[in-house]
């Protein structure tokens, strides 16, 4: 048999690679908070970190204290079962081999393998039967599109989804720690009357403090941003509809974690308001805020560190026969990162 083919053990070894980063360290938490069933966890990160301590909450087998950070080589994936990855796409993809060789399944947080035809892309509510044909490798889909398709998924239950058009609000953890440190910095620094070239610039093309950027990841050929093409192909994958229509507007907004998005939903056939509410109220990983007469819908500044998505403004959209609009909340390092893919690494236990 290949080496992924092997029979997952009930008690895995499970690697956490780039453990020191954002992503990293809510990989741990995760672990500690599912009781993941790990018999040993690892923490990996690049030489530079090597010898490092991380605070560990315990989970499965092991016990709670510190981690010893390791550096991440090729030899670090011996006797490990699964491989939890946030390291950038440059090192998933120099690792990969590594990982699959020692008979472990590499669980990617990056763009690396999201739409290559022998990775499974996964969401754990919407399309778990996938993992079934993983090679060794199964991909973490980009934040915003996990939260979406969450949304999406009991909605296409009612009927089949024909176009979606979602404009994103999204948080500065989305570009990493140093990223939410910049503003922190730049808020300081602008309350403090600081202006334009006197801002601290560098995680993002401009200033992001009391500022919307409509520019995340790179611009392509069309004029389309990076971002918002994997929103529209991680989609379709995800969801099994090629044919899927999806218009996207990425923006980076000055919240620290949470995502906020936007959306509209054309349907093929008549869906109401209440049946999509309802639909939604029985979903898993979804929670509905919706009662406007009090003001309760979902807000990113009041939702981190949670761990379902956050549904709310659930209306009709009249400018489509078929349409309801909606607006979703989610923790992007949580849901959108650490939390799906370590709900992936549930599905592979026997």
């Amino acid at each position: 048999m290949t080496m992924w083919d092997k029979v997952m053990p009930a008690r895995p070894v499970v690697a956490v690679a780039g453990a020191t980063g954002a992503v990293g360290r809510e990989f741990l938490k995760v672990l500690h908070e599912l009781d993941f069933p790990a018999s040993e966890v690892r923490a990996l990160a690049s030489a530079r970190s090597a010898g490092k301590e991380l605070p560990f909450d315990g989970c499965g087998d092991v016990p709670a204290g510190m981690l010893t950070v390791a550096e991440m080589t090729p030899h670090a994936f011996e006797g490990v079962d699964i491989a939890l990855f946030s390291a950038g796409a440059g090192v998933s993809r120099e690792m990969r081999q590594a990982v699959v060789d020692a008979g472990a399944v590499m669980i990617d947080n990056s763009s690396a393998f999201r739409m290559d035809e022998d990775v499974p892309l996964v969401v754990p509510e919407v399309n778990p039967e996938d993992i079934s044909w993983h090679s060794g490798v199964i991909a973490n889909p980009n934040c915003s599109t996990i939260q979406m398709v969450v949304a999406l998924k009991p909605l296409d239950g009612l009927s089949p989804i024909k176009r979606v058009v979602v404009s994103t609000y999204q948080a500065a953890s989305g570009a990493g720690a140093a990223a939410m440190d910049e503003l922190y910095d730049q808020t300081r620094e602008f309350l403090d009357g600081a202006r334009g070239d006197e801002l601290s610039v560098n995680a993002f093309q401009h200033q992001i403090a009391f500022n919307c950027i409509p520019h995340i990841d790179v611009f392509l050929d069309d004029g389309s941003t990076k971002e918002e093409w994997k929103m529209i192909e991680e989609t379709k994958k995800i969801m099994h509809a090629p044919d899927l229509a999806v218009a996207a507007t990425c923006v980076r907004v000055p919240v620290l974690r949470c995502h906020g998005e936007a959306i509209n939903v054309e349907f093929s056939g008549a869906v109401s308001v209440e049946a999509a509410r309802a639909a939604l109220e029985e979903a898993p990983g979804v929670v509905v805020m919706d009662d406007v007469s009090n003001n309760e819908y979902p807000m990113p500044g009041l939702l981190a560190n949670t761990t379902p998505v956050h549904v709310g403004r659930i209306r009709k959209d009249a400018s489509v026969e078929h349409g309801i609009a909606f607006w979703d909340v989610a923790d992007q390092i949580r849901k959108g990162a650490a939390l799906n893919a370590v709900q992936i690494a549930e599905l592979l236990l026997p």
